[in-house]
């Protein structure tokens, strides 16, 4: 063995598609070119004022050290409150871990409750992270497709079909990165009773709960059934609703052992998150909520106007996303796996997309509306030029 060998479990691990393609645009943008970006699975708008002024005042007070690995007492107080109110549960603060942004809560997550040789279902498309964080953690992930024409909602009978004696975990996401895709309560329910006979742990990703559009409703599986609290885990954070992705603060809550098995594993990784930042998530909670309903309501204009507008280009198809800020368009029109159209599209049109290869479709792109209504119409423009270019029709 040399130095440079790289341990085998990362023979499944690719950097990240979203990352790569948002560098590659952000590239071209500081060489001068006008790059119609719709990579961003952020939001574009700023911290809320308050929010900022939280932070600004723990610096002033000396806030800046060490605080328990789980996370500020009053900062978990508040998230057990949030979701305690908007699901009807009984969370206690001890049952709350508060960690560096939720992709690192779903690492403690897995690497806590994986063994190896345990099955994990993730349901497909699905968010690009999910596959690699269950390699790292030494279990394998099996993939149950999703259909456009169920909009892309989990069949509890695939799912069904899909179980072994392996199976140990079964992950969602609602709403649903890249699809848009809001899981209905009778769905979750059919979910749920699975998990309850085969006594499987539920993940469930609801880090875009706040970005669902009328009439869509946003319902947990620990609403919906609350028979499969003591085997679920729920995952939440600042980032998406707040707009305070680079603020690192993801929270996990569930039951108290494994909740003290994942503080076991922060406690040897990351310690705690940034003080600084638990402050000012601790005032985004527990403050004015207006920002985060002037964001929603701007959101959903932009997915009208992105939505409607692909549907008008031929070789492309999109179904109307529920939540978050992804359209999830279907381009086998096109004729060419997507990876191949999204670089054509940046280099030949300055219009930068996410493949959907790494959210498991070879026939999707992903575009985000996490940005302003004047980049939507140009990008538009410039792929109906780009389409009449290459001769696509209706």
């Amino acid at each position: 063995m040399t130095a440079t060998t790289l341990a085998d479990r990362l023979q499944h691990v690719e950097s990240s598609p979203t990352l790569a393609l948002a560098a590659k645009a952000k590239a071209l943008a500081k060489a001068g070119k006008s790059v119609a970006d719709f990579t961003a699975g952020e939001p574009d708008f700023p911290t809320p004022a308050h929010v900022k002024q939280a932070g600004i005042r723990a610096i002033e007070a000396n806030q800046t050290r060490y605080t328990p690995v789980a996370g500020i007492p009053e900062l978990q107080a508040a998230i057990a409150g949030v979701v305690n109110r908007s699901c009807h549960t009984t969370y206690q603060p001890s049952q709350v871990l508060v960690s560096c942004g939720a992709k690192h809560a779903l690492s403690n997550i897995f690497q806590t409750l994986c063994q190896p040789g345990d099955e994990v279902i993730i349901f497909s498309p699905y968010w690009v992270s999910y596959p690699p964080l269950v390699y790292l953690a030494g279990a394998t992930p099996v993939i149950v497709e999703t259909r456009e024409e169920d909009q892309f909602l989990p069949d509890p009978e695939r799912l069904n079909a899909s179980l072994s004696d392996a199976t140990k975990m079964i992950v969602l996401n609602s709403p649903n990165n890249p699809t848009g895709a809001v899981f209905d309560e009778s769905r979750l329910k059919a979910i749920a009773e699975i998990a309850r006979k085969r006594n499987l742990i539920v993940v469930s990703d609801e880090i875009y709960d706040q970005l669902v559009y009328a009439p869509a409703r946003h319902v947990s599986i620990v609403q919906a059934a609350p028979e499969v609290r003591d085997h679920t885990v729920f995952v939440g954070g600042v980032s998406k609703t707040y707009s305070m992705t680079g603020w690192r603060i993801g929270y996990v809550l569930g039951p108290q052992s494994w909740i003290e098995g994942m503080g076991k594993v922060q406690s040897h990784s990351t310690s705690n998150p940034t003080s600084i930042s638990q402050y000012a998530a601790l005032a985004a909670l527990t403050g004015d909520q207006q920002p985060v309903a002037t964001m929603r309501a701007e959101f959903q204009r932009r997915r009208d106007r992105l939505v409607e507008g692909l549907n008008r280009l031929p070789g492309l198809h999109c179904t109307m996303p529920q939540g978050a800020f992804y359209a999830w368009c279907h381009v086998n029109g096109l004729g060419q796996p997507a990876a191949i159209t999204a670089t054509q599209w940046l280099d030949e049109a300055l219009v930068a997309t996410v493949p959907g290869e790494g959210f498991g479709s070879a026939s999707h792109i992903r575009f985000s509306f996490a940005t302003t209504l004047e980049t939507i119409d140009e990008g538009l423009k410039r792929l109906g030029v780009w389409l009449a270019q290459h001769g696509v029709k209706r």
